[in-house]
């Protein structure tokens, strides 16, 4: 078992947090632990799908984008490479 340094504030909180749903203040922080390591996981499993399937979608808009500048003048620079 290890120990965890909390925020008097936090720590606080929690308790309320816990004593308000009836459970015990392991249970709670346990639980709160579970959901944000869900909603972390599912973000990322998110972001991956759609960079996995971002591709065709971004290329089809990027062939919609004419090759010149839309005005005279906004030319990059002689030379110009990104970085």
């Amino acid at each position: 078992m290890r120990s965890l340094e909390i925020p008097e504030s936090l720590l606080k909180r929690a308790e309320e947090l816990a004593r308000e749903d009836g459970v015990s203040l392991d249970i709670w922080v346990t639980s709160a632990l579970a959901q944000k390591i869900g909603a972390v996981e599912t973000a990322e499993e998110f972001f991956k799908r759609r960079a996995a399937n971002g591709g065709e979608a971004l290329k089809h808009l990027l062939d919609m984008v004419p090759d010149a500048p839309p005005d005279p003048g906004d030319e990059l620079p002689e030379g110009w490479k990104p970085q």
